[in-house]
């Protein structure tokens, strides 16, 4: 799969991604919260994609990419770098195709992330402190074995997998005016954004991350991509750089994106607390970030309002302390 021939995800990639997959992933429900809907006086709906196979948005992405392989790449094996829900989804998929996969990962990621990925078969290797040190051993492997890379969002398959995810919400609930979307590298909201803007161009999407080393929001403000250093934080899956070379979600979020929304800390353990005590639902940091941005009152919004829950990979230790009411030293 040379990605240097690929054009930039459109909709039509996006509908046959939709025809690829959707054998292989679950379809994960939308469901009205009543209780935001009746704080901010419009209706919020959750699209509860945490529910996925693997635990998060990922594995639509992942899946793409392998399937769209040729026999031959897939006889050489795939190779990723991840912060945790990429590597677990690559591994899944990977898995079910038959293919042997190499994720590997900085020593910032939790450990029960770094299992989970071991557990579903694939070689992971531990590799420096950060995702662009992680990424220099898959450099290596790939110039060694002849693997191919599948990244966890710079990829027209892989942001055409993610945008699978817009044509749900719209199918599910096609009128709203504010879609909350996590936002780290971008393919997620770039390919919900390719979807959700062809299908109803009035749809204002928020990009949601964290104060600690928010690499695409710093990239927006400086016009390019740039370099942040990494922070641990609650929304761990939200780190990692957007890549100097980064060929399509810059330009694709730069484009769709109308606001970007940074939290602290305690906003976002106020989202993972929300959604275990009032939906009954367990979010990982980086999931529950569109619940944490809409309790703490940082969107202003009149109309209907759309939040992508996308992942619940979070250390249960962890988790237990949070909706306990205690605030996790990282």
């Amino acid at each position: 799969m040379n990605q240097s021939r690929q054009s930039e995800p459109d909709f039509t990639q996006v509908l046959q991604a939709q025809h690829r997959i959707s054998a292989h992933i679950a379809q994960t429900p939308t469901v009205l919260d009543p209780i935001l809907s009746q704080k901010l006086g419009c209706t919020v709906s959750m699209k509860f994609e945490h529910r996925q196979t693997t635990g998060s948005f990922k594995l639509r992405g992942a899946t793409n990419a392998v399937l769209s392989l040729s026999n031959e790449e897939k006889r050489r094996g795939v190779i990723g770098v991840s912060t945790g829900n990429h590597g677990r989804a690559l591994a899944y998929a990977a898995a079910q195709a038959g293919v042997s996969c190499i994720v590997c990962m900085s020593k910032l990621v939790p450990e029960n992330k770094v299992q989970a990925i071991r557990d579903l078969g694939a070689d992971v290797r531990i590799i420096g402190n950060s995702q662009d040190e992680a990424q220099s051993e898959v450099d290596r492997l790939i110039e060694q074995e002849g693997r191919t890379m599948i990244p966890p969002f710079d990829h027209p398959q892989v942001i055409s997998g993610q945008g699978t995810l817009g044509l749900d919400i719209m199918a599910q609930d096609p009128t709203p005016e504010c879609l909350l979307v996590p936002l780290s590298g971008g393919g997620l909201l770039a390919g919900i954004a390719v979807a959700v803007k062809t299908l109803r161009p009035q749809t204002r999407i928020i990009g949601i991350s964290m104060q600690r080393g928010a690499a695409m929001a710093a990239s927006l403000q400086a016009g390019s991509p740039v370099q942040v250093r990494e922070e641990a934080s609650l929304a761990d899956s939200l780190g990692g750089g957007v890549g100097l070379t980064n060929r399509y979600t810059f330009n694709l979020v730069k484009r769709y994106v109308d606001q970007v929304i940074l939290l602290s800390e305690e906003e976002i353990a106020s989202g993972i607390r929300y959604a275990y005590w009032q939906l009954g639902e367990i979010l990982e940091g980086s999931g529950a970030v569109g619940i944490s941005a809409l309790l703490n009152g940082k969107v202003k919004q009149a109309g209907p309002v759309a939040v992508v829950c996308s992942g619940r990979n979070i250390d249960l230790h962890v988790h237990h302390k949070l909706i306990s009411g205690e605030m996790v030293n990282l």
